[in-house]
């Protein structure tokens, strides 16, 4: 699923809800049926974060950055073969496993969170603005990268202002104005225009 809004509308925020980082004033964040005010290392443990700027360690190869984020999520340390399965199955190439991160591109980067999700078993990804400040190639392969993921079971929520590669990326698509989901459609059998329409009128209003 895909979040629409405008700077401000809640689309950080709703991902600090899942992560629990903010308490919600009414209502109830559940990941996997748990809440996650009552129960949220619990619930985080299931989530993988991706955000805007990826952090990796800029002197750790891709491999490196992988072995250690998965160690520090708790599982079992993973074998070299696992490792680099899980960077291939995201689209990184295989020349650039071994390279520093501080070599990557943004979109490389973001590859490698990817791949740490995927290795660490996370049930639900999240995504704030993935797609911000990749060029026309990098965000599409980032997208057809996500589709691969979500086929495989990956529940996945992105906050994001493009709405055609929403559209490309999501089955749902909701848009928030003011904190409120004031609209939530699934994309099969819209074209990227009506997204944009319905998103401006919305804005508009």
């Amino acid at each position: 699923m895909a979040l629409l809004g405008a700077n401000g509308a809640g689309k950080t925020t709703t991902l600090n809800l899942f992560l629990g980082f903010t308490q919600p004033t009414s209502g109830r964040a559940l990941v996997g049926g748990v809440e996650v005010a009552r129960q949220p290392a619990a619930t985080r443990s299931r989530l993988a974060y991706v955000p805007e700027v990826v952090a990796l360690y800029p002197h750790l190869t891709g491999l490196e950055n992988l072995d250690y984020f998965v160690r520090l999520g708790g599982r079992a340390p993973a074998g070299r073969g696992e490792l680099e399965q899980a960077l291939a199955a995201v689209g990184l190439p295989a020349e650039a496993f071994g390279r520093r991160a501080r070599t990557y591109s943004k979109g490389m980067r973001q590859k490698v969170a990817l791949a740490i999700a995927l290795a660490c078993r996370a049930e639900a990804l999240l995504l704030d603005e993935p797609l911000s400040g990749l060029d026309p190639a990098a965000a599409n392969d980032f997208v057809a990268t996500l589709r691969r993921a979500a086929s495989g079971g990956l529940a996945v929520l992105m906050a994001t202002h493009d709405v055609f590669r929403a559209k490309d990326c999501a089955a749902r698509v909701g848009i928030l104005k003011r904190g409120r989901l004031i609209e939530l459609r699934a994309t099969a059998g819209m074209s990227g225009a009506e997204l944009e329409r319905l998103y401006l009128d919305h804005m508009q209003a």
